[in-house]
């Protein structure tokens, strides 16, 4: 009679074992359905996850693989000017002349930004009047206002952003200029990052501990209000908000950002893509990339 209870204790304890054992296969079960559908598409991929609150629920592919940023580098660009405005530097309501002539980093001869390339050409209408720093913040992040990045690029300095950046631990963001500087494009002087320098920045945004807690609110709320809602976002339900920052440029198209779920949890997600063949095949893989997580998350808790 003995043996009854000890079978019972064996059971309960292979019972425990398992259970403990299932977040971690089921995590590698993701991330091996994420590493099939990429290596179906070509192009280069990379993936960072993490599920807030549950640091073993964690996710990277290719994190630490270089990337062009394309407009991905303005949510840095944001984050200095709040460290700016905390130091009394800057004020948010302090007003900028809207110009369209800019120094290149390779020799400082004047470029202009093309009104056709840009996703806001309405700031272009404002040309030689001045606005507020937090109006083209809004621009520069909701409707990815290339003309509004470099007035604030250069009122900031791209030292200045890339230097807070190495100090947040994000030191695969390196921002080296404005938009459209052809002449440092041609030489590879571009703006660059990798998945998990996104991932600090934003874990870091979600933690309220970037400049102070009252900025971090205040840039997340900036970031909710993002216009271009074609990667991460596309396929989740709409009562899932997402903080976030999209970038594209020809062949590569980049989401990173706070998924917040209605239950309360939240995690981060930040996909990267360059060397896309077709674009559009490739922002659908992003997009199925971001349900398949969602789908996960939801699923960790039934």
């Amino acid at each position: 009679m003995r043996l009854l209870p000890l079978l019972v204790l064996l059971l309960i304890c292979s019972n425990c074992n398992n259970k403990s054992d299932k977040p971690s296969s089921t995590l590698t079960t993701l991330e091996l359905q994420i590493l099939d559908s990429i290596h179906s598409h070509p192009g280069e991929f990379a993936v960072a996850f993490r599920l807030l609150g549950a640091e073993d629920q964690s996710l990277y592919i290719n994190k630490s693989t270089g990337f062009h940023a394309a407009s991905t580098m303005k949510t840095p660009v944001m984050i200095e000017a709040f460290r700016q405005i905390d130091l009394g530097l800057l004020h948010l309501e302090d007003s900028l002349l809207i110009t369209n002539r800019f120094r290149s980093i390779v020799d400082s001869s004047w470029y202009e930004l093309s009104i056709s390339d840009d996703s806001e050409p309405e700031l272009y209408r404002a040309i030689g009047q001045y606005l507020p720093v937090n109006t083209l913040m809004e621009l520069m992040i909701t409707i990815s206002s290339n003309l509004a990045s470099n007035i604030l690029i250069d009122r900031l300095g791209a030292n200045n952003i890339s230097q807070t950046m190495n100090d947040l631990g994000a030191g695969g963001m390196k921002v080296l200029r404005g938009v459209e500087d052809i002449k440092a494009f041609e030489l590879g002087w571009n703006n660059t990052t990798d998945a998990i320098s996104l991932m600090v920045i934003f874990e870091k945004l979600a933690k309220k501990q970037v400049v102070s807690e009252e900025a971090s609110e205040q840039m997340i709320e900036i970031l909710k209000r993002q216009q271009f809602k074609d990667v991460i976002p596309a396929l989740l339900p709409a009562r899932v908000n997402v903080a976030h920052k999209t970038g594209s440029i020809t062949g590569v198209h980049h989401d990173s950002g706070i998924v917040y779920l209605p239950d309360g949890r939240s995690y981060i997600l930040v996909l990267l893509s360059k060397d896309l063949q077709d674009f559009e095949k490739g922002t659908q893989l992003l997009q199925n990339i971001s349900k398949i997580i969602y789908d996960y998350v939801v699923a960790i808790d039934q």
